[in-house]
């Protein structure tokens, strides 16, 4: 097994994403605030911040939420898509506000995805246009029937 290579990150840039995978303070303006905490202007922290999603280390910052807590419903997809269509329905996919993840295997089912919306009933709409507007008709929807939620914080 491969270590992980963040050799090219330096000791501020590890601060930051150690505190920006999951203790991003709760403030008014929380790049300041971290800033304050790791002697950095806010300025400085936003420009790392910037170069670290250029570069591919940050895929994006943002809030998760426990959709089912909030009255949404949820389910996993997976697809089988031929070589000719992927392009065209991971564009698809990926436009759609409702998914939360979308990514390849290397497998029968090639394309999985989260997907996101108030019912169940809005999901199976969305995912019958789906198939209607790609060509793609071998799209599964397994909804959670429990939730686990496993909490991962990559140590730098």
């Amino acid at each position: 097994m491969n270590e992980p290579n963040h050799q090219h990150l330096d000791a501020t840039d590890k601060a930051i994403l150690r505190r920006v995978q999951s203790r991003l303070p709760i403030a008014e303006r929380p790049f300041a605030e971290l800033g304050r905490e790791l002697d950095l202007s806010e300025d400085e922290v936003l420009a790392r911040l910037a170069e670290l999603k250029r570069k591919g280390v940050i895929r994006r910052i943002g809030g998760n939420f426990n959709s089912s807590s909030l009255g949404f419903a949820s389910t996993l997809c997976a697809a089988k898509v031929p070589p000719d269509k992927l392009p065209a329905f991971i564009a698809a996919v990926n436009a759609h506000p409702g998914v939360t993840h979308n990514y390849r295997r290397e497998h029968e089912y090639n394309v999985w995805f989260t997907f996101i919306a108030e019912t169940m009933a809005e999901i199976d709409d969305h995912l019958a246009q789906l198939a209607e507007t790609t060509g793609v008709t071998e799209i599964c929807s397994m909804p959670s029937l429990r939730m686990f939620k496993i909490k991962v914080d990559f140590p730098l």
